[in-house]
């Protein structure tokens, strides 16, 4: 399990998205002036979305969960030497400003210094991946051993020659780049650069289990240099290094830049603090940074001793370092830390997983099956074992009955752990408005800045300064216009926000999803673990044939001895560690109903295997001693087919004493085994019967068996072969109670207006009670079926939808009871197969259906994430909530994803929830909310501090004055820094509001509010100066001098006493409360700290003692009555902006809405939720559609 509280996304937070891991020091020296990085990196990378040359795709080295269509685009480039010694010439001429423009871009630095090229001559690639980002990479070469042509040409795979013979006629080379951990090697005849991976991705079961006798040592020495080494290695940069790239960020250039300009204007106070907290920031980014690539590091990095097997027959002990794909490894009896991926050839492995699913119910190996199929570690899950998961145990596979062997098929960052940590350290951009229009906000900014630097260079010019002072004051615009700590700031509610989830036992790896969080519009929950109770109990077994179904049995122990009682005693994959049986909770629960006992091999089992008939045996169970099953002989089983999601089915063989009765028995979804069963054994009943059981919320397995015949080679016998041609055997019921919790959480999302919809791999009718018991379904709606079936030899694709509860109505009644009246009057439910269909066959009514639907049954893991990705098509901000272990890829798909773990932290999801309910769901969405909120009021904050300081030196510089030293000081530092490090301290509303905060900064409410905030403060700063100019004891500034020579005046100490007061008043009128955030009272230390700033500041202009008008250069005004004008001036002006943001709370904006065009929405599912509410014969009921016979509902 990783513990992510040391590393990079757990504390630390990204600022504009999660592609972008910067960090953002939660210090007060780090806070202020960090900013200034994120704001230059980021302008540049703005600005400099050129689009690039086309190239060759190459495989992405993304998570195909989460992407994946997406591709590289790779443009290769050629060293030019008289360039590569021209751009040295000009680093000289320019005193070493071109090298860091280079370094900040390093596409310009290819772009100078190489020609373009084809790939198989390139020296340098450039790449751009799916998400847009441009990457500069080397191509690497090795020299492969003599030989090796003809070792990998006897391999089946020919590609191994095309990446060895590229120069034959020279010398053998291996041509190769990495990226992102990820390996690429070129293949000559794919003309192409293709990850490592794709040299084994061919393997069929059959290829793996040719393995099994081991590599030579020059076969895995040639491995070893192509595959690389099995690492997952995170860089972890030496502080030369950390320290050049860190003074060579923009954001210090520009800081070096600002300090010379203060020194030589004789700011030297306040350069030298700012010289200072730069050098603190620097050390503190320096430490962080490191500190926390080694925990990384050290959580990912495994390197332990493993036993190899080699292809002389000979056993060696070598490090885990040196394997490569192919490797046949011996599994210890006492189990191990994997530090590969491996498919199980022999023996069985109980395995925890819990670091990759956050699921802790440790899960059976079984031996792959021996075909010709192509393997997969997706659908072999069952039979794979997963890099980083802890191996509890051992046997089966080896002489003595210890041991397990294995042979490796992925190592290094191609792993399932490595793919999850290369998720960490490069993962997906956040697709956010609120991140991208803060970008776009400081270009606003820089705009402003532009035009006060005109302004002032103007105003300076016609004041007869000198040419120094005239550049000096002008460039000083800058570093005021655009705030550097804006970045920074906005981050502050996130981290508070973080704090309070980890406090409530919800654990977060990528905090940039918390301000995601506030915006969700709609929430997937699975079902089993989540919306009801993980544990199940036996609510009885019925029995059925060809002449119908038994009586209930509620107590299997009280079956009569027969295939029925040895199917539920023997179709399971539970296994003992220490004597206690160990294994998922319904086959627990299933054997223990029954009172057999569980018995496994000791030793190497060879008694046990003599006395059933020479079969290897996994596990005898053995009948109670005395009741009425005394009668039953001890079963042992010799195979097993571990449970799949894809396949809703597992299977056993067993055999009795001696032998003899060699059985095959099934279990899993009733529609499936029935799929599997002879027609004749299945009772005509069945559907009616398991209706009535699913309808009243049971879980519903069914049984089926199969003798085999006595030829038949039980150790060989195929998955396949077993899982035909069954007879049905009956029904067992599990009741699966509702968590208490569930329905108390659906009924809050669904006030909040947030669609909640179910995603299981259960029954649809059962899913469909469930749904009604925890509200999802309320108790006036109608449930209407979707059932479409694919093409077919016999029939063409179809699709029909069925009213539910006997579906006899017809289409006119429904719509004259007002079925499709009012939004939500009918819920859709559609099962896995039809959605697979409905999909296939017919796109044009996906959306529609998806609108509408609010259950999701026997949806496949895959089906799962593909759902998810098709709401998000639709723009919907989508939650899922699930347990980790078949819901992983939707859990990392989704917007939010939470997954119920007891671990603490698990990178399954983004977030992690220790409560075991959904409870957290509304915990996590208002957290958000309050997070963005705050997120806004602290950007809103930091702009008019900006524009404040911004007016306030230009109407200075407009009388030949400017702010003082200290004064610049008091006011960043005393007033706004600490006003903006509290302001994010308050939490969020205890009720979940129907309404979302927006997301977008460049909002009418927010721009407007911006800029009539702005103009009050100018007018009021104008006020305060054309007050003090007006009394008779005004003395006029000295003419002769300018800007802080002419310090103190009254000009100044008016200008700087008013904008003072508004830092303050501005924090107030910013801060949001109701909906989403408790009242501004309820955050103590902010409230605290505006009465004393305040205090501070009216006791500043009313009572300043000399020595402190001294340091600040205030001048001495003894006008008690003109002093009181200034607090009052303030406090009109406080009260002028507190009116205006409470008119635009309350839409007074939207008027100016009405004078445009009504627009419909930008997010596709409310405009198609206008369309189908205005559509009263959608969905057509009882009528069977083909995909050339549908009216689409579209729209633009």
């Amino acid at each position: 399990m990783f513990n992510c509280e040391g590393c990079f996304c757990y504390d630390i937070l990204p600022i504009f998205g999660s592609g972008s891991e910067h960090l953002v020091k939660k210090t007060t020296l780090g806070f202020y002036l960090l900013g200034y990085c994120i704001i230059f990196i980021y302008g540049l990378l703005y600005c400099s979305a050129v689009e690039p040359q086309s190239g060759l795709p190459s495989p992405s080295p993304r998570d195909p969960l989460l992407s994946p269509d997406s591709h590289m685009d790779v443009q290769g480039y050629k060293w030019v030497r008289w360039r590569v010694w021209l751009c040295r010439l000009f680093a000289v001429l320019s005193l070493g400003l071109l090298p860091i423009v280079f370094h900040w871009r390093p596409r310009l630095a290819v772009l100078a210094r190489c020609s373009s090229c084809p790939l198989a001559l390139a020296d340098i690639l450039l790449i751009r991946d799916s998400f847009g980002q441009q990457h500069v990479v080397e191509v690497l070469t090795e020299e492969m051993e003599e030989g090796s042509s003809e070792v990998l040409g006897t391999l089946e795979d020919t590609e191994w020659r095309d990446t060895v013979q590229l120069y034959k006629e020279e010398k053998t080379l291996l041509r190769y780049y990495l990226f992102e951990g990820l390996r690429y090697v070129w293949l000559d005849r794919k003309g192409a650069f293709c990850r490592v991976s794709v040299l084994n991705e061919d393997w069929t079961c059959m290829d793996l289990y040719g393995f099994q006798k081991g590599l030579s040592h020059l076969e895995q020495s040639l491995r070893r240099r192509v595959y690389g080494p099995n690492l997952i290695d995170v860089p972890v940069k030496p502080y030369i290094r950390l320290l050049f790239e860190e003074v060579l960020n923009p954001f210090y250039v520009f800081q070096v830049f600002s300090i010379v300009l203060w020194m030589i204007d004789k700011y030297y106070y306040y350069s030298s603090c700012i010289f200072i907290i730069s050098l603190l920031s620097i050390s503190i980014s320096l430490y962080e940074i490191r500190k926390q690539s080694v925990t990384l590091r050290n959580m990912a990095r495994l390197v332990t001793n493993v036993t190899v097997r080699r292809n002389m027959g000979e056993e060696e002990c070598v490090s885990s370092v040196e394997l490569v794909p192919g490797d046949c490894i011996i599994i210890p009896q006492e189990g191990m830390l994997l530090p590969c991926d491996a498919a199980v050839l022999a023996g069985e492995c109980l395995v925890n997983e819990s670091m990759l699913t956050g699921e802790s119910v440790p899960v059976l190996k079984t031996p792959l099956p021996a075909g010709e199929g192509r393997y997969s570690s997706e659908t072999e899950r069952r039979h794979t074992l997963f890099c980083g998961t802890q191996l509890i145990q051992a046997k089966g596979g080896r002489p003595g009955g210890g041991g397990a062997v294995a042979v490796v098929t992925s190592t290094g960052f191609f792993t399932a752990k490595g793919n999850l940590v290369s998720s960490i350290l490069y993962p997906q951009p956040t697709n956010f408005r609120f991140y991208q229009d803060s970008v776009k906000f400081l270009f606003i900014l820089a705009f402003v800045a532009l035009i006060g630097t005109i302004y002032s260079f103007v105003v300076l010019l016609r004041s007869n300064v000198t040419w120094m002072e005239l550049v000096m004051r002008s460039l000083d615009v800058v570093t005021i216009a655009v705030p550097p700590a804006l970045p920074a700031a906005i981050t502050t509610g996130t981290i508070y926000a973080q704090r309070r989830l980890k406090s409530q036992g919800v654990f977060c790896i990528s905090p940039p999803r918390i301000n995601i969080c506030g915006k969700i519009s709609l929430f997937c929950f699975d079902k089993t673990g989540t919306l009801t109770e993980e544990g199940l109990d036996v609510s009885g077994v019925v029995e059925g044939g060809p002449t119908g179904f038994s009586v209930l049995v509620p107590d299997p122990r009280h079956l009569l001895p027969g295939p029925m009682l040895s199917g539920l005693a023997c179709c399971h994959t539970v296994t003992l560690l220490q004597g206690e049986p160990l294994g998922d909770p319904l086959e627990l629960k299933m054997l223990e109903s029954t009172g057999w006992t569980l018995w496994e091999p000791e030793g190497d089992g060879r008694v046990l295997d003599a006395e059933f008939g020479g079969h290897k045996v996994l596990a005898v169970m053995r009948p109670p001693t005395a009741g009425r099953t005394s009668t039953s002989e001890s079963v042992a089983i010799v195979q097993r087919f571990p449970f799949s999601s894809a396949l809703q089915r597992m299977s056993v063989v067993t055999v009795g004493r001696g032998g003899r009765s060699a059985l095959a028995f099934i279990k899993g979804s009733p529609e499936m085994v029935a799929s599997l069963c002879r027609e004749d054994t299945v009772p005509a009943q069945f559907s009616s019967k398991l209706r009535n059981f699913s309808s009243e919320g049971l879980r519903v397995l069914a049984l089926g068996y199969k003798p085999l015949d006595e030829k038949t080679d039980l150790k060989t016998i195929e998955r396949e072969a077993v899982e035909k041609d069954m007879q049905f055997l009956g029904f067992l019921m599990m009741k699966n109670l509702v968590k208490p919790q569930s329905a108390k959480v659906i009924n809050i999302l669904r006030q909040a207006q947030l669609r909640s919809v179910m995603v299981t791999g259960d029954n649809i009718l059962t899913a469909v009670n469930v749904a009604k018991s925890c509200g999802m379904v309320g108790s006036d709606e109608k449930v209407i079926f979707v059932n479409a079936t694919p093409h077919t030899a016999q029939s063409m694709p179809s699709l029909r939808f069925s009213l539910g509860d006997g579906g006899t109505q017809n289409s006119i009644e429904v719509i004259t009871q007002g079925l499709y009246q009012g939004g939500f009057g009918y819920h859709l439910a559609i099962n896995g197969k039809s959605f697979a269909a409905l999909c296939d066959h017919f796109p044009e009514y996906l959306p529609k259906v998806l609108m509408r639907a609010t259950v999701f049954a026997r949806m496949a893991p895959d089906q799962k994430t593909q759902l998810v990705k098709e709401l998000q098509k639709l723009n919907y901000r989508v939650g899922m909530c699930g347990d980790g272990a078949n819901d992983c890829g939707a859990l990392r798909a989704a917007d939010v994803g939470v997954s119920l773990s007891e671990a603490e932290a698990s990178v399954a999801s983004p977030f992690t929830s220790k409560t075991g309910n959904i409870s957290c769901v509304p915990l996590l969405i208002r957290e958000g909310r309050c997070s963005l909120v705050t997120s806004f009021s602290l950007f809103r904050y930091m702009a008019l501090y900006s524009l404040i300081q911004f007016s306030a030196v230009l109407i200075l510089y407009t009388v030949k004055t400017d702010l003082g030293d200290l004064q610049f000081l008091f006011c960043d530092i005393v007033l706004v820094t600490l006003l903006a490090i509290v302001m994010g301290r308050g939490g969020p509303s205890t009720e979940l509001h129907h309404c979302r905060p927006p997301a977008s900064l460049l909002a009418l409410p927010v721009l407007g509010s911006l800029f009539i905030h702005t103009c009050t403060n100018i007018l009021g700063q104008l006020a305060a100066l054309f007050i003090t100019t007006s009394q008779d004891w005004y003395v006029p500034l000295n003419s002769t001098l300018s800007g802080a020579a002419n310090l103190p005046n009254m000009e100044d100490t008016s200008v700087f006493a008013l904008s003072g007061f508004q830092y303050i008043m501005m924090a107030v009128v910013v801060t949001k409360g109701y909906p989403h955030k408790k009242p501004l009272y309820h955050n103590v230390i902010f409230l605290c700290l505006l009465l004393i700033l305040f205090a501070l500041m009216t006791w500043l202009v009313l009572y300043p003692t000399p020595i402190i008008a001294k340091y600040l250069q205030l001048y001495e005004i003894s006008d008690m009555d003109y002093k009181l004008l200034l607090v009052a001036l303030a406090a009109l002006n406080f009260l002028i902006c507190f009116v205006v943001e409470v008119l635009i709370d309350m839409g007074i904006l939207n008027c100016l809405r009405l004078m445009r065009q009504k627009r419909s929405s930008k997010k596709q599912y409310k405009r198609l939720n206008v369309i189908l509410s205005d559509c009263p014969t959608w969905p057509p009921l009882n009528q069977t559609l083909s995909p050339a016979e549908h009216t689409v509902i579209g729209f633009s």
